[in-house]
């Protein structure tokens, strides 16, 4: 007999995780924050790397390749990645070093392709993940653009802050909505193309009619 039991659905924790560094992104796009913000935040995207590698293993795990391929480079990307270069731009900013950031124009050209490219996978079954890839779509291209120096940021800077703002919010809504529901057994939250389960009630007077 096995007794082995399965993991809980991570996707909840991963997309708190995505909608800290959305949230985190918008406000230095949009130059809400200054570059004495920049160390925090990396800590903020580290501490979402931890999160979104556990996700990703998980999802993997379970046989969901498109969930766990996902947030394991974003994990590794976005958020290690992130989170580091935050720190390392403010130490650059501080001491007068010199620091080519074209760098990460090369970088975001591959992740920006790489989501653009999987999107169609997200909606095979559409979910309000469909959604935040989208928005991610529309976003991603100006941080490449951006980081090459093709565009100032000064002036596009806000396009994929409210593209990043928006993903961040479906973020917060689309766990609740997991959290909540899983644990009331019902629809509290309305989601996208989710039936209305039906009552314990009703649950049992079904079990009961199978049996006469």
């Amino acid at each position: 007999m096995n007794n082995q039991k399965e993991w809980s659905n991570p996707t909840p924790a991963g997309l708190v995780a995505l909608a800290v560094a959305c949230f985190c992104f918008f406000a230095l796009l949009s130059g809400r924050i200054e570059a004495s913000a920049l160390p925090l935040m990396g800590c903020w995207l580290l501490g979402g790397f931890v999160i979104q590698i556990v996700v990703g293993l998980l999802d993997l795990k379970s046989q969901n390749a498109t969930g766990g391929n996902t947030f394991l480079f974003f994990s590794a990307f976005f958020m290690l990645t992130g989170g580091l270069e935050m720190l390392l731009k403010y130490n650059a900013i501080v001491g007068g070093a010199p620091l080519d950031g074209r760098i990460d124009g090369y970088a975001w050209t591959v992740l920006t392709a790489i989501v653009i490219l999987w999107t169609p996978a997200f909606f095979t079954k559409f979910s309000l993940l469909s959604v935040i890839v989208v928005l991610l779509d529309l976003a991603l291209p100006f941080i490449t653009l951006i980081d090459f120096g093709l565009l100032p940021k000064s002036t596009f800077g806000h396009f994929p802050a409210w593209f990043l703002l928006c993903a961040g919010i479906v973020a917060i809504y689309f766990a609740s909505a997991l959290v909540v529901n899983q644990a009331f057994g019902r629809v509290v939250y309305p989601l996208p193309g989710q039936p209305r389960a039906k009552s314990h009630s009703n649950q049992e007077q079904a079990k009961v009619a199978a049996k006469r």
